[in-house]
């Protein structure tokens, strides 16, 4: 039963990975998961071929406002990427495997790096909406691992390390970019949920407490994937609203796209700084 499950992943990625070939014959070097709001940055890609989600064999379709649900192909600066413009939610009601499922086909297509961007609500007192957040490392509150089952040997090991989820390198990158630019990078702990339901002022203060400055819906699953691959990362989330019960006012998803908006130019001189440099 297991050499069939593994079988039967590797034979789904490579179905996926051979259509995506069949429209653009170069190999990605970088993957780029876009978060609510930020498909912004598929505008930096040059020579873009464009797949919609639901033309990719085993590919789920995301059903979120903000996101496209469209797979872009190109380059950015002079490196060959592969863009995911939308995401997949477990609050989608997907399992967490077929969440992160991209990230095995961008594997079997030879991506090395992968930047994944989210909208979050800001945990840490001094953050602002607008801010942007290299991110440091993750809370995976979710209780929920894509690797759970058996283990699909040739894409990595049973036991992954995560004491580098998130690429010390890259951050470094990040940072010095952000430098250049005059730009105010924060770094910090996102903490990820299931959602959707946005959390209650008791919950955010449990997880200030526990070390969280940033808190999401997204993000933990793919990077458990991609560092399992031998996939480097680097996230980035951007502050989009300040979380339950720090400001006397309830929380929407039309602030989260409004901020992003807000902040779009800055995010995209951001990454277009870095991409060259991954």
């Amino acid at each position: 039963m297991e050499q069939q499950n593994q079988a039967a992943v590797l034979q789904q990625m490579k179905e996926a990975a051979d259509y995506i070939r069949s429209h653009y014959s170069e190999q990605p070097e970088i993957g780029l998961i876009l978060g609510s709001g930020l498909g912004v940055i598929a505008e930096l890609v040059e020579d873009v071929v464009t797949i919609p989600y639901e033309n990719i064999p085993h590919f789920p379709v995301s059903t979120v406002e903000g996101h496209a649900g469209e797979l872009l192909l190109g380059t950015v600066g002079g490196r060959r990427v592969l863009l995911m413009k939308g995401r997949f939610h477990q609050y989608e009601g997907y399992g967490v495997e077929t969440v992160s499922f991209p990230v095995r086909v961008m594997k079997e297509l030879g991506v090395e790096k992968l930047l994944v961007t989210n909208a979050a609500g800001g945990v840490n007192m001094e953050y602002e909406p607008g801010d942007l957040m290299v991110i440091r490392d993750h809370i995976n509150f979710t209780f929920r691992n894509p690797l759970i089952g058996p283990n699909v040997n040739e894409l990595g090991v049973r036991f992954p390390d995560m004491s580098e989820a998130y690429s010390r390198r890259l951050r470094e990158v990040a940072k010095s970019v952000a430098e250049e630019q005059g730009l105010q990078l924060r770094e910090g702990v996102y903490f990820g949920l299931l959602g959707p339901s946005y959390e209650t002022p008791a919950e955010i203060r449990m997880i200030r407490t526990l070390g969280g400055d940033a808190v999401g819906m997204s993000t933990v699953s793919e990077v458990l994937l991609a560092r399992h691959a031998g996939i480097e990362v680097l996230g980035f989330s951007c502050i989009s609203n300040m979380a339950a019960g720090i400001l006397d006012q309830p929380l929407s998803h039309e602030e989260v796209i409004e901020t992003t908006e807000r902040v779009k130019q800055t995010f995209l001189k951001l990454i277009l700084g870095i991409i060259p440099r991954m």
